[in-house]
């Protein structure tokens, strides 16, 4: 983020909050949520207004029209998911799950709400629709499998880099052959690239991964299989891609990013583990920005 102030600083923390609660104590945490009744699980996500509120007060750019979107717009999708619940007890998937994942997804890619923060911090309105679905889908839903668990094992860092030597040469290979890649010397400091590489990891590869391969693809897998599903959520994390570093439909970097995802997924699905994943998806993009 840039332009920080106090108040994007109080905002973000509040933001990681439950981020950190789920990642740490998901499941305590959804078995508390699970007993309370429906109308205060479904009224409990009104709270995140608070961090837009937080923020536009204080750069003075409220706007009631956001700040109703904001309130709304999470308990929406508590109630959906907690009828969806409520119709789908075997978590196998209907329109409700589809209809929120797509509205998360196109208002991240598109950038729906990004006028209603400074510039600079659209972080701040990325990082509360991930809590948004991490809520509803973790505490409302009670999805299993979806692996945001951060008490970090041996196995995620080998399956992690297993993908990655995988990738690696088929990614070098064709990104070369279409021009995608240009190869330059780049020696960051050690202490540069290290942050660099956290700062992937936890803003760019984890919310990615929870997304694509923790709600999308754990999903798919019960509708369609587990090879299906890869390729379908792969297919779609490609296409997520169309307008990046590109003012047209930038098809190379769908085609890459569409493989990558094959990688990721295999990463994520070995032991339904996020961090498994996303220390793939960190470490391509990690050495991409410095060497490509």
């Amino acid at each position: 983020m840039t332009g920080v102030t106090p108040a994007s600083v109080a905002a973000l923390v509040l933001e990681l909050i439950p981020a950190a609660g789920f990642s740490c104590a998901a499941e305590a945490i959804s078995d508390r949520v699970g007993k309370w009744a429906p109308g205060l699980r479904i009224a409990l996500a009104a709270f995140a207004v608070v961090p837009y509120t937080l923020v536009s007060v204080a750069q003075h750019i409220f706007s009631w029209r956001w700040f109703v979107l904001y309130a709304f717009l999470p308990v929406a999708i508590a109630w959906l998911l907690e009828h969806a619940a409520a119709a789908d007890p075997e978590r196998r998937g209907n329109w409700r799950d589809a209809f929120i994942l797509l509205l998360l997804g196109l208002a991240v890619d598109l950038r729906w709400f990004d006028s209603a923060w400074p510039v600079g911090q659209r972080a701040l309105n990325e990082l509360l629709l991930v809590d948004m679905g991490l809520y509803g889908f973790l505490a409302v839903r009670r999805l299993d499998g979806v692996g945001f668990d951060f008490h970090l094992q041996w196995s995620d860092l080998k399956s992690g880099l297993r993908e990655l030597l995988f990738f690696t040469p088929i990614v070098l290979l064709l990104g070369l052959a279409l021009g995608f890649i240009h190869p330059h010397t780049n020696l960051p400091a050690v202490w540069r690239a290290g942050l660099t590489w956290i700062g992937i990891f936890l803003f760019i590869a984890v919310p990615e991964e929870l997304y694509f391969r923790g709600w999308l693809q754990n999903f798919l897998e019960r509708r369609v299989g587990r090879v299906a599903a890869l390729v379908i959520a792969s297919m779609l994390f490609g296409l997520s891609h169309f307008n990046k570093r590109s003012a047209h439909f930038n098809w190379r970097y769908v085609l890459l990013a569409t493989i990558a995802g094959i990688f990721y997924g295999r990463a994520w699905r070995e032991r339904r583990r996020i961090p498994a994943s996303a220390i793939t998806h960190a470490c391509v993009d990690w050495i991409w920005s410095w060497w490509f």
